[in-house]
């Protein structure tokens, strides 16, 4: 069997770091099943690894389920609760990448998450959005340069034991099931 060899223009293989300013983490839930709420966390942390073979690379992040922010101060207090992420007892979630694939629109990474004290695979899909240098660095730009990828997911939050089944007069959940992940990253290199 032969390794896929996949390129992408101006790759740069090393170590990165998620810059959370240039970085989003972000959620989409379905809401009374006539709406959807948007949310994101605010504090989170991450490393990819670019390897010499694209397929070779990883991910590894934590968000601080404290930071969730709908809007709503009222609703974020809630969502923090036992009823929800219980974040007393579970104050972050993990990802930890198991592999990178290549498929015909791009590319899917599979990995870990976990949350309240469960773990599931979760395949992202993801979506490149180049490597270049870091204007930021005035003694060489290309000492910090900078990628971004773009990473979107669904999950269950009944699987993760996040709320109930609850539902409303007439049918239909009252919280949807499906959970929409958006993730927008912006990586600097360090090695």
């Amino acid at each position: 069997m032969t390794a896929e060899l996949v390129e992408i223009p101006g790759y740069v293989a090393g170590t990165w770091t998620i810059d959370p300013a240039h970085s989003g983490v972000g959620f989409t839930i379905r809401h009374l099943m006539v709406s959807k709420v948007r949310g994101r966390f605010g504090t989170f942390e991450g490393t990819i690894v670019t390897g010499q073979n694209v397929l070779d690379s990883s991910v590894t992040a934590t968000i601080d389920l404290t930071s969730v922010d709908t809007g709503n101060a009222q609703r974020d207090e809630h969502v923090r609760t036992a009823d929800f992420l219980d974040v007393e007892k579970y104050p972050s979630m993990t990802y930890r990448s198991t592999g990178l694939r290549a498929e015909r629109d791009g590319f899917v990474l599979d990995g870990e998450l976990s949350l309240r004290g469960v773990t599931k695979q979760v395949p992202l899909r993801l979506e490149v959005g180049g490597f270049g240098p870091d204007p930021f660095r005035q003694d060489d730009p290309f000492k910090g340069a900078r990628a971004g990828f773009t990473a979107t997911g669904e999950i269950s939050r009944l699987e993760f034991g996040v709320g109930d089944g609850s539902t409303v007069p007439g049918g239909g959940l009252a919280l949807g099931e499906k959970v929409q992940i958006v993730l927008e990253i912006q990586a600097a290199l360090q090695t």
